[in-house]
């Protein structure tokens, strides 16, 4: 199947929910994109339409959304473009969905600090039994917990 890729920038318009799935974490967050135009007349930039789009992540990048994202932080956000329609209230409606592959803040509008997350949750990770029979993997590596890494200072 061909996805459609798009790469988005513009500001968290609502907080990010996070919920415990039973394949992981699940976030979605509503993201406002606002076009931006140079007025040779007035010599400003003038604000465009705004389109709203709702991000949805899974797993770690789900996570680290949840601790990440405040509403208003402007954000790059990088994934698969899903338009879908819905009949509500006897009216035909269109939604576009982002299903996040990357997301971070925009650096052309500030700074951040990051910081690695130093302990998966083994449930993200882990293969189950068939997969990692599937691979040659023995049980036992497939058990051990992530390792911590050092900080160099």
């Amino acid at each position: 199947m061909n996805d459609t890729f798009v790469t988005l920038v513009g500001n968290a318009a609502t907080a990010v929910e996070f919920r415990e799935t039973a394949t992981g974490g699940m976030a979605r967050f509503r993201f406002a994109v606002t076009a931006r135009r140079w007025d040779r007349e007035k010599q400003l930039w003038a604000d465009g339409h705004t389109s709203f789009y709702t991000v949805w992540a899974w797993r770690t990048l789900a996570s680290n959304l949840a601790g990440s994202v405040s509403v208003g932080e402007p954000l790059v956000v990088h994934g698969r473009l899903k338009v879908r329609e819905e009949e509500r209230e006897g009216q035909r409606r269109t939604f576009v969905d982002i299903e996040a592959v990357a997301a971070g803040h925009d650096l052309t509008r500030g700074t951040a600090a990051f910081r690695r997350v130093l302990r998966a949750e083994p449930s993200l990770t882990a293969r189950t039994p068939k997969e990692a029979e599937a691979v040659g993997e023995d049980s036992a590596k497939r058990q051990e917990p992530a390792t911590e890494l050092a900080s160099v200072s």
